[in-house]
């Protein structure tokens, strides 16, 4: 039996395209609080998205305890917009999955034509319950607390919905009916791209989502308040950073402590492929997963605990000071010293406390580079008499340098992101001057000392930074090596 042609052409295939743009926009908008079809009144919390209705009854109402308890809207009202929810992002979800299929042969495409349509009926259905519930909302005793307002969202969601609903239709009865024997097939290069997609949108939502909350950057904002006209100041908060001088003091000592911290970990990233060799190298099998496993579950130990071991290590009562006072190895006045609380080689003792974190975490890539060696090239070389430092030089290290340059560029790249559950619980009034790197200051600065325009103009500039680095690494990769990471 002849095998049914995968892709759809001509007409067809452009009508396919316009109702997967149709999809795309549903789930892109599902995640912004802009395109919400739940804000039908003030009580419904202006940054929440429809995703987070759909999941979270508290975070819908999370602004009407009062309101439930003194009468001034019916609880039934945001019951059904969350009922709304969930059946919009359902409805939103099948139509994903009539997309995915949509690339599959002949019989895939018309089952994920009807999970389409079945979708988009779910969202003609929940913009519907969401009309009734402002309807519902325009009949609560208090109006002037309530204050209904309908959502434009609900509109844009109807026509999405219709659109999606028409095309699959029209789609469903042009394509041809698919044999009886026929089988859900998808090429192959499609199951990767399907493969590939939670993770792109995992991306998205995790890494380009949060770019929108650049917007903050030009605004006079504080937590809990609007984005409007009225607070609008442009490039204020840009000129602030380089103006004030305390703040450029600031910015200055944290570049400074981030990039010495970095440049510790650069110059040492080839301690998880030394160790890597070195532990292949061991031929007691038992031996060899032992200590991969020991090196490797610090990795999973959080900052937390990695703190509360160095407390009852280094602390005024401590293991070494202890000892130390037990079998009288310190003077007198060196005895109850908080090792922990100074200022003195903190870059050192940072780097220290990460690497006995990271680096069995770090060498399992590279081990899995040695496996993938030829070991042909290992027994050629033992007959032509090289010895185990020789082979180890001349073929495991090669074999591994481009793995290395890899990650080498990338580390280079991120020298700005060190994190800051690290330094964030190790931080003392003593070692703060030392110790607090940019991530740790941006943290500081918006969190704790509520400067939310500032710390987002701070993070803006080191995500610009990165970026140029990460182009300019591969830019000198791609020349000296002939390979480009990008």
């Amino acid at each position: 039996m002849k095998e049914e042609k995968t892709e759809v052409k001509g007409a067809l295939g452009n009508v396919y395209i316009v109702q997967r743009i149709a999809t795309l926009v549903a789930v892109v908008a599902m995640f912004f609080p802009s395109f919400n079809p739940a804000k039908v009144c003030d009580l419904v919390n202006e940054n929440l998205s429809l995703f987070t209705s759909a999941i979270s009854y508290s975070s819908l109402t999370s602004d009407c305890a009062r309101a439930f308890r003194v009468g001034w809207i019916d609880e039934s009202v945001f019951i059904l917009l969350f009922v709304a929810s969930i059946i919009m992002l359902l409805g939103i979800i099948l139509t994903i999955a009539g997309g995915c299929m949509s690339v599959g042969n002949n019989k895939m495409q018309k089952t994920g034509l009807l999970f389409s349509m079945g979708g988009a009926l779910l969202i003609i259905v929940g913009a519907v319950l969401c009309i009734a519930g402002y309807t519902m909302a325009q009949e609560a005793p208090k109006l002037e607390r309530v204050k209904p307002e309908f959502p434009s969202a609900i509109i844009i969601y109807i026509v999405i919905g219709a659109v999606i609903l028409l095309l699959s239709a029209f789609l469903y009865m042009k394509l041809p009916k698919p044999a009886k024997d026929a089988k859900f097939e998808i090429e192959s290069k499609y199951k990767l791209f399907l493969m590939f997609m939670p993770f792109a949108a995992l991306a998205f939502v995790f890494c380009y989502l949060p770019l929108w909350g650049w917007r903050y950057a030009f605004f006079d904002y504080q937590a809990g308040g609007t984005l409007s006209v009225e607070n609008f100041v442009g490039f204020k908060w840009f000129a602030y950073l380089f103006q004030n001088a305390a703040t450029r003091s600031d910015i200055v000592r944290v570049i400074k402590n981030t990039l010495a911290m970095s440049a510790l970990n650069i110059c040492t990233s080839w301690l998880p492929m030394m160790f890597a060799i070195f532990l292949c190298e061991v031929k007691n099998m038992r031996f060899r997963r032992f200590v991969q496993t020991f090196t490797t579950i610090p990795n999973f130990i959080s900052w937390i605990l990695v703190y509360a071991i160095a407390l009852s290590i280094f602390s005024t009562d401590g293991f070494i000071n202890t000892f130390a006072k037990e079998f009288g190895l310190m003077s007198e006045d060196a005895l109850g010293k908080n090792y922990l609380m100074g200022d003195s080689f903190t870059w050192v003792k940072m780097w220290l406390w990460g690497t006995w974190k990271g680096v069995g975490w770090s060498a399992i890539i590279y081990i899995a580079g040695i496996s993938g060696i030829d070991q042909q090239l290992y027994e050629a070389a033992e007959i032509d008499g090289a010895g185990r430092f020789q082979r180890m030089w001349n073929i495991t290290v090669p074999g591994l340098l481009p793995t290395f340059f890899v990650l080498l560029l990338m580390s280079i790249a991120n020298i700005l992101t060190n994190g800051l559950d690290q330094y964030l619980v190790f931080m003392n009034a003593q070692n703060k001057n030392t110790i607090e790197v940019l991530d740790l200051y941006v943290y500081q600065i918006g969190i704790n000392g509520s400067s939310i325009p500032l710390s987002t103009v701070v993070g803006m500039f080191k995500s610009v930074i990165s970026v140029v680095l990460l182009f300019a690494a591969n830019g000198v990769s791609k020349k000296l090596r002939g390979e480009s990471i990008i």
